[in-house]
């Protein structure tokens, strides 16, 4: 009896460990289908609400290309160029210059995570409604983002949510009117000339 029990037992431990690896695969499929859009070498625009509990709600929109992102809302306007980051504050009339990490990245620009997903995280993978929801969790427990939700229409492979979560709390960014279309690489570098009045504070 022990003996099939153990049996038993093995065998339901390697078809989860199948189902497992099966659903991370077909998480990765559904990832590298969204990334080869989202990262459309020619950029994309869209518009973004972005939640946290402290913070609260802003909305806004956003251009991205490969890596660089460009991000405007109503409190301040952010532009990555791939290494640097610009950060524009309206209420101080204030631009911080800073190197940020992912964490940083996805708070302004929630497809970071295109890049993110190859490593240092299980995937898996279900369907909700419509659309697929890809769960990223960290290999590495001290990882910048511990854990990430994606929302994906199933149709057209397009983000609608990313939520993630840094230091304990989650942030949720909703996603909408995503657009591929040409943008040129000087809208992610910060112009002096168009804010020559703006303190430059360098935290590098």
């Amino acid at each position: 009896m022990m003996k099939k029990t153990f049996f038993i037992t093995a065998l339901l431990l390697c078809i989860a460990i199948v189902c497992n690896a099966q659903t991370a695969t077909n998480a990765r499929k559904v990832l590298d289908k969204t990334a080869a859009i989202v990262g459309s070498k020619n950029g994309a625009t869209a518009d973004f609400k972005i939640s946290n509990k402290k913070l609260g709600t802003t909305s806004g929109t956003l251009s991205i290309k490969g890596n660089k992102f460009y991000a405007h809302t109503s409190k301040a306007i952010m532009w990555y160029n791939g290494k640097t980051q610009w950060s524009y504050l309206t209420s101080t009339n204030e631009v911080n210059i800073s190197t940020p990490n992912p964490a940083q990245q996805m708070a302004m620009n929630p497809y970071t995570f295109i890049n993110l997903y190859k490593s240092g995280y299980n995937l898996a993978l279900k369907t909700v409604g419509a659309d697929y929801q890809v769960h990223m969790k960290a290999q590495n427990a001290k990882q910048s983002i511990a854990e990430v939700y994606i929302l994906i229409n199933r149709s057209t492979y397009k983000p609608k949510q990313v939520k993630m979560k840094r230091g304990g709390e989650w942030t949720t960014i909703t996603v909408s009117n995503f657009k591929n279309q040409k943008l040129a690489d000087r809208i992610f570098t910060f112009q002096s000339k168009d804010f020559p009045t703006a303190e430059v504070v360098d935290l590098r």
